[in-house]
């Protein structure tokens, strides 16, 4: 328990840059120019509810994936229950936690974390999940070292909490390492479609993806059409004849992508469904 504490205090302490939301948010509701914000957290801050708190410091304090890999390479195939986490918490606020909080200059403000934030930032981290022992084996003897936290973490995220959600993700692992077929933007990749799609186990997935792969392909052909410049004066303001207009290029580059790795991993599973 002691390892955890100390990961999660040097995790907690170490330099966040503010983002232009955050310094925003603060400017736009306490009436703080931004050469003034790190004023306003050292000395006004800490005199702040609870709620205003949660509210300037939760975009910089609600862990990713990669902060969750950090804790999900500590614990292994461990686990750490709700009910621990308030002795957790509280340990934590009474070393105190000291945050480094940067601003647009590049000056790091020291300012105390106050329960709330510690707490958010807790129990975000999936600390109560499990990685069933299989799989565990698989990420940790099969899959490349330096992915391994990240894939952990993976792992460990809600949507693999049932059987057959978990049984998609192994089954991919297993056939994308046994074909040399594995990346870990595609391991992200499931995950991200996990996430947003939800099939409930391998043979919905399956069946569904004739269907999606059916909508992209149309998305794709509707935003990635040339689109006609209404008179000559604007063509020229884009290039002449080579259409610079990017607005859609980022748009069209995701779903392209995404089709191709359901293309993928329709292949994949399809293999090592039996």
């Amino acid at each position: 328990m002691s390892n955890l504490i100390e990961a999660l205090a040097a995790e907690l302490e170490r330099p966040r840059e503010l983002s232009a939301r955050v310094l925003n948010y603060i400017g736009g509701n306490y009436d703080v120019e931004h050469e003034a914000i790190g004023v306003f957290l050292v000395k006004e801050l800490p005199g702040l509810e609870d709620y205003e708190i949660d509210l300037i410091l939760s975009p910089v304090f609600t862990p990713k994936l990669a902060d969750q890999a950090v804790f999900a390479d500590l614990l292994g195939g461990k686990s750490i229950p709700r009910e621990d986490w308030p002795a957790l918490i509280r340990q934590l606020v009474d070393r105190p936690i000291r945050a480094q909080l940067v601003t647009l200059d590049g000056k790091a403000h020291s300012v105390s974390l106050r329960e709330v934030t510690v707490e958010r930032y807790v129990h975000r981290l999936r600390l109560e999940a499990t990685i069933p022992e299989s799989l565990f084996r698989l990420v940790d003897q099969t899959l490349p070292a330096a992915d391994r936290p990240l894939l952990k973490a993976v792992a460990r995220r809600t949507v693999f909490d049932s059987a057959g959600t978990r049984d998609i993700l192994e089954r991919y692992l297993t056939a994308a390492a046994g074909r040399g077929g594995y990346t870990l933007a595609d391991a992200l990749e499931l995950l991200n479609l996990m996430e947003n799609r939800k099939p409930a186990n391998l043979a919905d997935l399956l069946a569904e993806i004739p269907r999606w792969q059916e909508a992209l392909r149309q998305q794709i052909e509707v935003n990635a059409g040339s689109k006609p410049f209404f008179s000559q004066e604007v063509e020229r303001m884009h290039g002449g004849t080579r259409d610079q207009r990017g607005q859609d290029d980022v748009r069209v580059s995701a779903k392209e992508n995404e089709f191709a790795f359901i293309g993928r991993l329709q292949k994949m599973l399809e293999r090592n469904a039996g």
